[in-house]
């Protein structure tokens, strides 16, 4: 049963990997995350690598998302890994049913269907030709003068025939020989985000890029951020950004961020903005409205002397916001 908590969902958010392995999916870099195969690992998943680190945290972090209802997978591959060592550098080997060596020869078998004589097809050839060794009638048209019967095996140590072989594996990594009964199979998923994820994901995935921005350009960060207001009160905002160093050191500049499904954030981000503004009085106060604001919403951001952002995702919004702020 998938977990439902709304508190870890949240934390999930928040969190600067998820937001950042989010935003490839909204940005369309990403449709669907599929593995990639090594050979000595096994599968991977290199953009959640590179974004987690360790190469053991990546399973779990995905489990994560998609157990908190943010993911949804399909079943891509089931792996083979060694029962001794745990490797995924496997390979399976046919064997012979009677001394169980690997060394065994699989030929076709064949049928004249007229005489009825059936033996592998090696005993049929004669130069470029297929002619029957018990009548010496030249077989011509498959499925009409011959049909294939099948398969036969021929083991090249103990010479018996059989025309099942038995499957055994063997690790490349620790030399282990094992059976089916002793290996370890491993489910490996193909991933994306589910729909109703994507809204909620647009407004906390588009905070990561800009953070990293602001950050870059020499601002201290905090998000989500509290700051108390002059009525004692304390208000969140998306995110707080303030100067390390020089002359505008300590100004603080505050970020809210609003999204809709229905193409048009209304004017309500804005009043909730100004409000918080008025109690904490910031050097600027800016909102991002993706994908874009409404024409009373517009209105009242100029009256509050709210800087407005509309982006259809985070690279305009980014992109807008470095031009306001040069200003």
């Amino acid at each position: 049963m998938l977990k439902t908590d709304k508190t870890e969902r949240l934390e999930l958010y928040k969190n600067r990997d998820t937001q950042i392995f989010l935003s490839k999916f909204l940005s369309g870099e990403l449709t669907e995350l599929e593995p990639v195969y090594d050979p000595k690992i096994g599968y991977r998943y290199p953009p959640v690598e590179a974004i987690v680190g360790d190469v053991s945290n990546v399973e779990e972090f995905l489990n994560r998302l998609y157990e908190t209802g943010i993911l949804e997978r399909r079943l891509y591959d089931k792996v083979v890994h060694c029962s001794t060592c745990g490797s995924a550098n496997i390979s399976i080997r046919y064997c012979c049913s009677f001394c169980k060596s690997f060394d065994i020869k699989r030929s076709a078998l064949i049928e004249h269907v007229k005489c009825g004589y059936m033996d592998i097809e090696e005993n049929f050839a004669k130069g470029n030709k297929l002619v029957c060794p018990k009548c010496h009638e030249e077989l011509r048209k498959l499925d009409m003068d011959y049909r294939k019967a099948g398969m036969w095996c021929t083991c090249k140590d103990c010479g018996k025939s059989f025309d099942i072989p038995v499957t055994a594996h063997f690790c490349r990594n620790c030399h282990a020989n094992f059976t089916f009964e002793d290996a370890v199979i491993k489910d490996v998923y193909a991933y994306k985000l589910k729909k109703e994820a994507k809204e909620v994901s647009v407004g906390w995935i588009v905070i990561a890029p800009i953070r990293d921005f602001l950050v870059e350009n020499g601002f201290e960060v905090e998000s989500p951020a509290f700051i108390k207001g002059k009525s004692g009160a304390n208000h969140t905002f998306d995110i707080v950004a303030y100067r390390k160093k020089g002359e505008n050191a300590q100004k603080t500049t505050v970020i809210d961020l609003a999204t809709s499904s229905e193409n048009t954030v209304s004017e309500q981000p804005v009043i909730a903005l100004f409000a918080k503004t008025y109690d904490v009085l910031p050097e600027s106060a800016y909102l991002i409205a993706i994908p874009k604001m409404s024409e009373n919403g517009k209105k009242m951001a100029e009256l509050y002397n709210i800087k407005l952002i509309e982006a259809k995702n985070q690279k305009e919004a980014i992109k807008a916001l470095a031009t306001l702020m040069k200003k």
